[in-house]
């Protein structure tokens, strides 16, 4: 904790040990770099106006050590012009002085919570790293850290598993975490695109053929499940499977027994599937599109993905952590991102998802000749808006009204975000290019954090 006033100081660290925390506290705020580093806080608690240096540079200097580490800023100078910017910078609360002994340990509690769960989902990750697609990485967020804890304990067993979400969310990168941490984990894991192939290659590649099976089958071809016999088969893009094939995977899964094309004999078959889909397909059962019975058999454990733009805190931990993926290709550092780059990139929506910001992190490495990342650099590399095809790929509401909300935010976030972005952060000018007041733009801002799921947790 750091503060120049020492009474602050004494009663906080009174009421923190009392309630069972370890607390350090500092009056030397220049002395922090040094302190964090050898004591490598959990969560630190700063004052915002100090002699000699301020609670934003404190706060600055936490989150470039690391972003993951919750930071609560105090001050006695409440307002909201330094609430938004504490929060903007990455604080994780804000307490103002006056302070009861409750707000102190329930804003401690949050953080300390946060923590704990930022630092088990980075075991997690180490321990899957060798199983990453090269689209996706595991972000620090509270979401993902009970996501992976529940796959984690799916893994050993052989049940089926559907993963559901928006494209680029990290599908497959789960179904590769569930295969290594099973059984299995020492026979192939097989992924099939269903999406990929017509119909009639796509049955073949998967029950394979004999020879003379079809026009062009001039020998016998293992199919894909029989090559994936002991291990795990991963049906990529499952709700785009025709009918016809859904009746033969069908079988599959009940039988345990498949029979190439143009063989009467059936081969055993001992395979765990983990299916994947962008699409609802308890409406595509509902429309007839896709098998009821095969649903079930494929949604025996359903893990659904969320949105970057729901995953509250994995911005800043994916691209740093793209960032110096790409920079050590280059045989470079990773540049720096200035604070009001990381503004714009934190409120842009995403709708490539983790994918995207990767393909963003590359093109900023590859475009770097300063070591620096600013707002000026993000606008010939993000997107904002939706795709016709990302528009098609996305989970929408069942409700048109409901959809259409979705789309309105969407797009509000987005041009909110490109204009902050235009004007370096500065709400007068994003104000007066969008022929609104100010009083107005501040609205449209506290109408995005209302409705933003990552601000709402915290």
């Amino acid at each position: 904790m750091i503060d120049d006033e020492s009474a602050m100081l004494e009663n906080c660290e009174r009421l923190l040990s009392n309630a069972g925390y370890a607390c350090t506290t500092l009056a030397e705020p220049i002395r922090f770099r040094q302190m964090a580093a050898d004591l490598k806080p959990d969560v630190i608690i700063t004052d915002l106006r100090m002699p000699g240096t301020s609670g934003m540079t404190i706060l600055a200097a936490a989150v470039a050590d690391d972003p993951a580490r919750p930071v609560i800023v105090m001050t006695a100078y409440a307002t909201v012009a330094s609430a938004v910017a504490a929060v903007r910078e990455g604080a994780f609360d804000y307490l103002t002085k006056p302070f009861t002994a409750d707000q102190l340990l329930v804003a401690v509690e949050r953080a300390a919570r946060y923590r704990a769960l930022t630092v088990e989902n980075r075991s997690l990750r180490r321990q899957v790293a060798h199983t990453r697609t090269g689209d996706v990485i595991l972000g620090s967020s509270p979401v993902m850290a009970r996501l992976l804890e529940q796959a984690a304990k799916v893994a050993p067993t052989d049940a089926n598993v559907l993963i559901t979400g928006e494209s680029g969310t990290g599908k497959e990168l789960i179904a590769r975490f569930v295969h290594a941490r099973s059984l299995r984990r020492d026979r192939p894991l097989v992924a099939v695109d269903c999406a990929a192939m017509p119909e009639g290659l796509l049955e073949s590649t998967l029950f394979g053929h004999e020879r003379g099976a079809f026009t062009g089958a001039v020998q016998r071809k293992e199919g894909l499940l029989e090559s994936a016999s002991g291990g795990t088969v991963f049906l990529d893009e499952i709700g785009d499977l025709s009918t016809g094939l859904q009746a033969k995977l069908l079988r599959v899964l009940e039988q345990r027994q498949i029979r190439r094309l143009g063989d009467s004999r059936l081969i055993d078959l001992d395979i765990r599937v983990v299916a994947a889909t962008n699409l609802d397909l308890r409406v595509a059962v509902a429309d007839g599109s896709f098998r009821e019975d095969l649903f079930y058999r494929l949604n025996v454990v359903h893990f659904a993905l969320p949105p970057l733009r729901a995953r509250a805190g994995d911005v800043p931990v994916l691209m740093n952590a793209f960032l110096e993926e790409f920079a050590a290709k280059a045989h470079r550092p990773p540049p720096r991102v200035t604070a009001e780059a990381w503004t714009v990139l934190e409120r842009h929506t995403w709708p490539g998802n983790a994918r995207e910001l990767r393909n963003v992190a590359q093109r900023l490495v590859v475009l770097d000749d300063d070591g620096s990342i600013s707002v000026e650099d993000l606008g010939g590399v993000l997107r904002y808006g939706v795709s016709p095809s990302e528009a098609k790929s996305a989970v929408w509401p069942t409700s048109y009204a409901e959809a259409q909300d979705q789309a309105r935010r969407i797009f509000h976030a987005a041009y909110v975000t490109q204009l902050l972005g235009q004007h370096g952060g500065n709400i007068s000018r994003a104000a007066a290019a969008a022929g609104v007041s100010r009083r107005s733009f501040h609205r449209w801002l506290a109408d995005m954090n209302a409705a933003d799921p990552e601000e709402q947790s915290g």
